[in-house]
């Protein structure tokens, strides 16, 4: 029988693709359960695993490396996925009907067991990073990086392109969904019913919730903040999905030598024990409008897929050797330079 994460994962992507995932990645042997119940831990292994899926359709350097990956028999360890908000100034425009920032998905991971395990300031891009960490499997479970842009530091005309784009934004959260998501905070599972009717409705947040930007619009973002450029064509996507590796250096010499767009230079954080690096963006066609209201179709970065190796250190208060979860704002920000756009073709 199929353990509850296989057959959540099957539900939304199909049975084949299921297996191919399962292939692919290291799943915890405490996610493998099969009962008639969901725990909170099962559903969140299964929307990871379902948008680690959508992000290698739109990343063809990442899948070409799982692909590569499965053959040579190296599984993937899913260490984090990382989306962009938005915490738009109230006096140009509210978001719509979506929650603003961090807030639009606090409400879906706390939920299913995350809670905040950090906040990161990155000064340089005006933003903040909120982690949110599984409590009951932190280091097994994907964590999230969740950044907001900080629309009220930015140029008058930049707050008021970022009004244009985001203000009529849509919730996709469905009222029955936000029904099972409290009844899940009170009894830390659900139903495999239930379970099948939530997951393909909280997937469906991590898109695009607004319309197509105009072309004026996107290129006033452009001058100001790379960031929120990519949010216009992307939304709240997965950005970047990351792989935990044991030696990102070594990994980086073999990519080069497979030809791959692996950064040149290596994040290393200020305690020495994360390092981070990354394949550059996919370049994606999106759709914008023109000064005369037509629709023309521009190359635009999308996300990209990133490597991290983290080190154990001595937890001095339990007196336990730990891996360090936590991510460093300076390893951060050289990260998110992977998605910046010099020129629009």
């Amino acid at each position: 029988m199929s353990s509850n994460v296989q057959q959540l994962v099957s539900s939304v992507l199909g049975a084949e693709r299921a297996v191919w995932l399962f292939n692919a990645m290291e799943v915890e042997a405490r996610l493998l359960g099969s009962s008639d119940n969901v725990t909170r831990a099962e559903l969140a292994q299964a929307m990871n695993m379902a948008l680690f899926s959508d992000l290698l359709k739109r990343v063809p350097e990442g899948a070409q490396y799982v692909d590569e990956a499965i053959r040579i028999g190296r599984k993937i360890n899913f260490d984090h996925g990382a989306l962009r908000t938005v915490v738009a100034n109230p006096v140009y425009g509210n978001m719509g009907a979506l929650p603003v920032g961090h807030l639009a998905f606090d409400r879906i991971l706390k939920p299913l067991g995350f809670v905040i395990g950090g906040l990161y300031p990155l000064p340089r891009l005006k933003m903040t990073g909120h982690v949110y960490t599984h409590s009951e499997l932190p280091a097994d479970i994907a964590q999230f990086f969740v950044s907001e842009l900080h629309v009220d530091q930015f140029s008058p005309a930049f707050q008021q392109a970022v009004a244009n784009v985001v203000g009529n934004s849509r919730d996709p959260l469905m009222a029955d969904s936000k029904a099972l998501l409290g009844k899940l905070s009170e009894q830390k599972a659900l139903t495999m019913a239930e379970a099948l009717k939530l997951l393909p409705n909280i997937v469906e947040c991590f898109a695009r919730q607004h319309g197509e930007v105009t072309r004026a619009d996107y290129d006033v973002l452009l001058k100001e903040s790379a960031e929120m450029a990519w949010i216009s064509t992307e939304g709240n996507a997965y950005n970047h999905v990351t792989d935990r590796v044991s030696d990102v250096f070594e990994l980086t010499k073999e990519q080069k030598a497979l030809g791959r767009s692996i950064k040149e230079a290596v994040e290393v954080s200020a305690n020495g024990r994360v390092r981070q690096t990354a394949f550059k963006a996919a370049q994606v066609e999106r759709r914008m409008v023109d000064a005369d209201g037509r629709v023309a179709t521009y190359t635009v970065p999308g996300s990209f897929y990133e490597f991290i190796s983290r080190d154990k250190y001595l937890d001095e208060v339990s007196g336990e050797w730990k891996l360090d979860l936590t991510f460093d704002s300076s390893n951060a920000t050289g990260i998110f330079k992977m998605t910046d756009a010099a020129k629009v073709a």
